[in-house]
């Protein structure tokens, strides 16, 4: 029998995970059809990386150096060739080893889920006896072996405006974001894009000039765009936008505001649940609203290319176990998941070094916090003893806060200096302690302890990556990690394999400590955050202010009756799960609606 090749082996992809984590994971995980997703953030760790697998795999290699011409580009362009070629040559291997027990192609097949055609067709290789048909079944599952995506991520917020040793301002083509999605361009690869943190309308415009992200005439995009977005109107907008431009996006990936690893960028209250049920129902109207756009965009562009696919749409955020994931994808008639927090706790995956390791698979929920350490202001998915952490807080105790800014991808702020410096620095948090110390208006300042919590995450969050591939640095390494909540209920160092079939229902990796459904854990959090907000506020809180804590109380009790209805519906033959859901909800709810407007007010920070 022939079984039509599958665009798509796996359910899940591997999210980005901080610059150094995921940096080689799709030499890891590509040859077995698994996807997965490289930061493009740190172009000195992405050339020390390029070294180092050059030498490994006997490539040339010429160094690109910090004052050579569009270095940051050439650098990720150079880098993402070197993967391209690497893993090019894995599947190659691959499809020429043997069908034999710890085999490269036996774990390619192995790995996939039970409901894969490829894994039945596999399982009848196995069992037939008849050696003619067993040698037949080879050669096709041979011919549908295929790489995962090495999908690349831009995080669009970080746009550094970069300058020349003159201190003159370069062109825009050459601000962080532009010159690395140049980089990923003029590459080789066949892959997706990933857009994360929001609308950057000078780098969506920048995509027109590069021939590969335009649908051909058989429908086909060479480098698709991936939106990592927040919400519905997310979607539509920055869909929109793109599509005027005759540029379609492939997929839309929702991500829990709070339940992830990394940055957290909260909504007002908005949960994942009505998120992505209001994506199920206005499914079709968006993808219809967008497509007469895209539609009239090519026409004046006289370009007579066929009809992209259907856009997907996957949820990433939280996720721990196969049953959620599957009723993720079925309730909401999804295309896929991703999974990145547990895959920490997996070295053939993931760059962490064994120390950090040994903290991560002790963890508890106590140990992870949501941290003000990042520069660029947004809260930061952390670990409270990760080793940048312990020595942040050395340095604030022997009276030397900030780090040293090696990299500079943060340089953003230029309230005491002419060029751009990161808040995170020791020159900028000397300048700002010295402000708070010699101004007679505290009020309207920040308080030392937050100006001294901001810490580098460029530098530290590479730190593992060299340390666990032994890469020499002339810079001291105490790395930064950023994992979601989710950890908390994983404590295994773990292998590929056992992660999969974890994620596929064939294991169970989950420790013993009580972990609330995905979309509960997300409600505690958002009380947390929310509660956290209006503490925060240190004056009285303006009529603007109280709107807003407002109108996020009334989203979170809308989302929690969502929930009620939902689970209601889901679980009537769970009575004892659904008894303890219930239970939570009523006790979240009890917790906002104890929270009046004229208690807003006492809740602020003395």
């Amino acid at each position: 029998m022939y079984i039509t090749p599958m665009k798509k082996l796996h359910t899940f992809h591997i999210p980005v995970m901080g610059t150094g984590f995921s940096i080689d994971t799709p030499l890891k995980v590509a040859k077995y059809g698994i996807s997965s997703v490289i930061s493009l953030v740190d172009d000195t760790l992405i050339e020390q990386m390029r070294k180092f697998y050059s030498s490994l795999y006997g490539e040339d290699y010429k160094e690109i150096k910090k004052d050579d011409p569009d270095h940051r580009a050439r650098r990720i362009t150079e880098y993402l060739n070197l993967i391209d070629r690497i893993v090019k040559k894995q599947i190659k291997d691959l499809k020429s080893s043997a069908f034999e027990t710890g085999s490269e192609i036996t774990k390619y097949f192995e790995l996939l889920p039970d409901t894969s055609p490829f894994k039945k067709l596999y399982q009848e290789m196995l069992s037939t006896k008849d050696l003619e048909v067993k040698e037949r079944l080879q050669n096709e599952l041979r011919e549908n072996v295929k790489a995962g995506s090495i999908d690349v991520n831009i995080m669009t917020k970080l746009d550094r405006t970069n300058f020349d040793k003159d201190g003159k301002e370069l062109p825009s083509e050459f601000s962080d974001a532009l010159a690395a999605f140049r980089g990923y361009a003029q590459s080789t690869l066949a892959s997706a894009i990933i857009f994360s943190a929001g609308f950057n309308r000078k780098l969506y415009s920048y995509i027109e000039n590069f021939k590969d992200f335009y649908c051909n005439a058989t429908g086909e995009i060479k480098k698709k765009i991936v939106l990592k977005v927040s919400d519905y109107r997310s979607c539509i907008t920055q869909g929109k936008f793109l599509a005027k431009k005759g540029l379609w996006v492939s997929e839309y990936r929702i991500e829990s505001g709070l339940n992830c690893g990394g940055h957290a960028f909260i909504s007002e209250g908005f949960l994942l649940g009505p998120i992505l049920e209001e994506m199920k129902v206005k499914r079709d109207e968006l993808f219809s609203g967008i497509k007469s756009v895209y539609e009239k965009a090519v026409k004046l562009k006289n370009d007579f290319s066929a009809m992209p696919p259907d856009a997907k749409i996957t949820v990433q955020g939280g996720i721990g176990t196969h049953d959620e994931d599957q009723f993720l994808m079925n309730h909401y008639d999804l295309d896929g998941t991703g999974w990145a927090t547990p895959f920490l706790l997996v070295p053939e995956v993931s760059n962490v070094d064994e120390k950090t390791l040994e903290k991560l698979r002790v963890c508890d929920e106590d140990d992870l916090y949501l941290s003000n350490c990042s520069p660029i202001g947004v809260p930061f998915n952390n670990l409270k003893s990760a080793p940048s952490n312990v020595v942040q807080e050395r340095r604030v105790q022997d009276d030397r806060p900030g780090s040293n800014c090696f990299k500079g991808h943060l340089k953003f702020n230029t309230e005491f200096t002419n060029l751009p410096i990161c808040i995170a620095s020791r020159q900028y948090q000397k300048l700002k302690l010295e402000q708070i110390e010699n101004s007679d208006d505290k009020e309207n300042l920040p308080s030392k302890k937050d100006v001294v919590v901001k810490t580098c995450i460029c530098h530290d969050l590479g730190a593992s990556a060299l340390m666990v591939n032994g890469i020499e640095t002339k810079q001291s390494l105490e790395p930064a990690i950023c994992p979601g909540p989710n950890l908390a209920y994983f404590s295994k160092v773990v292998t590929l394999k056992e992660m999969t079939d974890h994620i596929y229902g064939r294991i169970d990796l989950l420790n013993s400590k009580y972990r609330q459904h995905v979309f509960i854990k997300e409600v505690g959090l958002y009380i947390d955050s929310f509660v956290k907000e209006i503490k925060h506020c240190k004056c009285t809180l303006t009529d603007k202010q109280v709107t807003y804590f407002n109108g996020f109380k009334k989203n979170l009790i809308a989302g929690i009756d969502y929930y009620y209805d939902l689970f209601s519906k889901l679980m009537k033959d769970a009575q004892d799960q659904q008894k303890r859901i219930f239970d939570e909800l009523k006790e979240f709810r009890s917790k906002l609606e104890r929270i009046t407007p004229d208690q807003i007010n006492p809740l602020r920070k003395k």
